[in-house]
């Protein structure tokens, strides 16, 4: 049976999404079965992932409303190891209300999750920013859960309220476990992002930080943007590299 992770943050432009989707093509890139699904409801993994809009249209949200099944909204990636649920028309809407009501109400997320599992995928899930009743959802229905943190200063006045909030949640779910706080975004020659790091890392409990980090690059920053994950567009980029070691270090977790 697969595994489910949770990628979660508390602030929007961490890499979090990006952070998703690279673990996701780096596993299938390695011949594991995986399930990407996009909770977040402003949609951003059809980006990342270069999906047209009418892929895209049919996704998370809607079989939420229960207007499609499951086989309708799980759909093919250029990765044969690669599956993708996309957020979905809720990406599409002016606000997000009935999609939030759906993901508190409705058991069609753990019943997704679920299935997934059944079927041997190693299932990632990219939330919302943040640590509202959507994120709680997606982790009670999850095994285990990565925090990607920018390595700028505002990183240090959010990492108090994101490890608050897991800790609720490891409490209400015995079965999920922190892997740990990945350091993205991380600029070698910036003093300012050095700093960051170091302090994180003296802050934290022993082993909470990961060891992988993943710096900025240029060719990171154009991957999203051309629609493709860094892994498969430019594998030997530094970024690249930290992600195909992290998802080495994560599939015999998630399996």
């Amino acid at each position: 049976m697969g595994q489910v992770l949770a990628v979660v943050s508390q602030k929007g432009g961490v890499g979090k999404t990006t952070t998703a989707i690279n673990i996701a093509a780096a596993l299938a890139r390695r011949g594991v079965k995986t399930l990407l699904v996009d909770a977040d409801p402003q949609g951003s993994v059809r980006f990342g992932l270069g999906l047209n809009a009418m892929a895209a249209r049919a996704g998370l949200s809607d079989f939420l409303a229960g207007t499609l099944e499951m086989h309708e909204v799980v759909r093919p990636t250029s990765l044969p190891w690669l599956r993708v649920v996309s957020a979905g028309s809720v990406s599409e809407a002016v606000n997000h209300e009935t999609y939030a009501h759906d993901m508190a109400e409705s058991p069609r997320l753990a019943e997704l999750l679920e299935r997934g599992r059944d079927r041997g995928y190693s299932v990632i899930v990219d939330t919302p920013p943040g640590l509202g009743a959507i994120v709680h959802r997606v982790l009670a229905s999850s095994q285990h859960v990565l925090i990607p943190l920018q390595c700028e200063p505002l990183a240090l006045q959010t990492t108090t309220q994101i490890l608050r909030g897991i800790r609720s949640a490891l409490a209400a779910n015995p079965g999920l476990s922190l892997t740990g706080i990945l350091l993205t975004m991380v600029e070698p020659d910036n003093p300012t992002s050095e700093r960051v790091a170091a302090y994180v890392r003296e802050q934290m409990p022993k082993g909470l930080v990961l060891d992988t980090v993943v710096p900025r690059t240029p060719a990171s920053v154009e991957a999203f943007g051309a629609g493709q994950p860094i892994v498969l567009r430019a594998p030997d980029d530094a970024a690249a590299r930290a992600y195909l070691s992290l998802a080495q270090q994560l599939s015999g977790r998630l399996q």
